[in-house]
């Protein structure tokens, strides 16, 4: 019972009232440092009251409870060396992760806490410490693996074609090699070693990432724009596509340029993964990713229905013409592309001026070129606007937010040698195993002082502006010289008690 009304607390919009009662529940807890205590006992979602604060984003419930926990180390004069407890706010040993619990939430407000005492001191040290270099390292090895796997397809074993052309429109001059012809000279055994990296790259990838699905969720894994979710399904569908070439390959079957091509353009789009890590490429990121399966989603919708309509109805009014003479609608699919490009204004309407286009064509290119690049090119520029308005706003702290999504998956993925636990452990101090974040922190005495002169003779002169406004308003026409008086007079009080300030701010100082 009084572990369920400690995690009601956290969630009481009165903070004050609920760290009051929090503390006085404690105070009845019989074993407050043991395994039983309320305070690390979870909740049905496996939530402690420490962790269920950072997921609401309660800062105020959060920083109440990092207060009882630190230990003041010793303190001379300014300086002070505090011991700050990130047991259960480092990820290091922990399955639910707390850093991990604040960037997945969809709560804004928790990923404010991600600026506080210890939180901060610790994203920091552990990202420049081994997350920045290993994340670095893994978007070069990327880099150079995704060159090789171009370089296998570049070179990708190919053969004359020797059968008769079936249509004068036939454009096809190599043709794919049978198995047995692909693997024959040393070029050959070179791009093998190539294709044998790409494989064995794209089983890594499955094996990578198919824990972490079945740990988190498909829903969460990949619907969370922070843990990089779109990226996961790029890179998963590219090691997919990297199998089923593969094994097109080792069958002999044709038309392995399909799964080939898909998993050349996923693979380079994956690249932008790794921007995450550059402050000044990060922030872009979020704004793609907010575009593409945000705006650009929901348009692709209205622009299908508009395209399908359109290219149908120009097909129909071509399907009797020459197309000899006008061959970009000569059959159904290539009246979609060519309908395509001309919503996206990458070609001029089609015309030929040798021979008479039917009237309709004219009419309902008239009606497409209205509805298409005047009214729903501009609609998806206006929504493009104002998501890149609404993300400006917080692409610094989503930025921050990636970061210490990368930290955590690169810690949970990289063996335990190559990254050690950060802190101190309190056995060091006689504090039992739990681990301590030292920080050292600076008090200036003068800076306080300076600050309350300061907002004192703000008060002063805002009273003394006050009593002036209010001469103003309440005389009359025939008391303006002595209100101007008055004003002045009130005027030359407040830089008399101003100037008095500042000497006594001098004299301490």
């Amino acid at each position: 019972i009084g572990n369920t009304v400690l995690h009601i607390l956290v969630l009481q919009p009165n903070k004050t009232f609920a760290c009051h009662m929090y503390s006085l529940i404690l105070s009845y807890d019989k074993n407050k440092e043991g395994p039983g205590s309320l305070e690390l006992i979870p909740n049905n979602e496996g939530l402690s009251p420490f962790k269920l604060a950072g997921v609401e984003g309660n800062t105020v419930m959060f920083q109440y409870l990092m207060q009882k926990r630190k230990q003041n180390l010793w303190s001379f004069g300014p300086l002070s060396t505090v011991l700050y407890d990130i047991t259960e706010i480092d990820s290091w040993a922990e399955d639910q992760s707390f850093l991990e619990l604040i960037v997945s939430t969809k709560k804004r407000e928790a990923r404010q806490i991600l600026d506080l005492t210890p939180v901060k001191e610790l994203v920091s040290l552990k990202w420049n410490m081994y997350g920045r270099p290993y994340f670095c390292f893994l978007a070069l090895f990327y880099i150079l693996y995704m060159v090789c796997f171009t370089m296998c397809c570049v070179y990708r074993p190919l053969k004359p074609r020797t059968g008769n052309r079936t249509s004068s429109r036939d454009n096809t001059v190599y043709v794919q090699k049978m198995l047995q012809e692909s693997y024959v000279s040393y070029e050959d055994e070179l791009r093998l070693v190539g294709e044998l990296i790409t494989v064995i790259g794209a089983v890594v990838i499955l094996v990578l990432e198919i824990p972490d699905i079945l740990r988190v969720g498909a829903a969460k894994y990949f619907g969370q724009t922070i843990l990089g979710g779109p990226f996961h399904i790029i890179v998963i569908t590219y090691a997919c596509m990297i199998l089923v070439t593969m094994v097109m390959r080792l069958t002999s079957t044709t038309g392995e340029v399909v799964p080939m091509s898909f998993a050349l353009v996923l693979g380079w789009c994956n690249v932008m993964y790794f921007a995450r890590g550059f402050q000044m490429l990060g922030p872009f990121t979020i704004m793609i990713q907010k575009m593409i399966f945000g705006d650009l989603m929901r348009f692709c919708w209205l622009m299908a229905v508009v395209i399908l309509g359109f290219a149908s109805a120009f097909y129909i009014i071509f399907q009797t013409e020459n197309p000899e003479n006008l061959g970009q609608f000569y059959n159904y699919p290539m009246s979609l592309f060519t309908t395509f490009e001309l919503f996206l204004t990458i070609i001029d309407g089609p015309a030929n001026y040798d021979v008479d286009l039917p009237f309709m064509y004219s009419v309902v290119y008239f009606a497409f070129a209205i509805i298409a690049t005047l009214l729903m090119l501009n609609l998806l520029i206006a929504m493009m606007g104002d998501t890149h308005w609404r993300v400006a706003h917080e692409q610094d702290e989503l930025w921050r937010a990636q970061v210490v999504a990368t930290t955590v998956m690169l810690e949970r993925k990289l063996p335990r040698c190559l990254w050690p636990r950060s802190g101190i452990c309190g056995r060091e101090f006689g504090l039992g195993d739990r681990w301590y974040l030292r920080i050292e922190d600076r008090v200036d005495p003068n800076k306080h002082k300076m600050m309350r002169y300061t907002e004192v003779f703000k008060a002063q002169d805002r009273d003394n502006c006050d009593k002036g406004s209010e001469k103003l308003e309440t005389s009359g026409d025939t008391l303006c010289k002595k209100e101007l008086s008055a004003l002045s007079l009130s005027r030359n009080t407040s830089r008399t008690s101003s100037h008095r300030g500042w000497e006594i701010l001098r004299r301490n100082t």
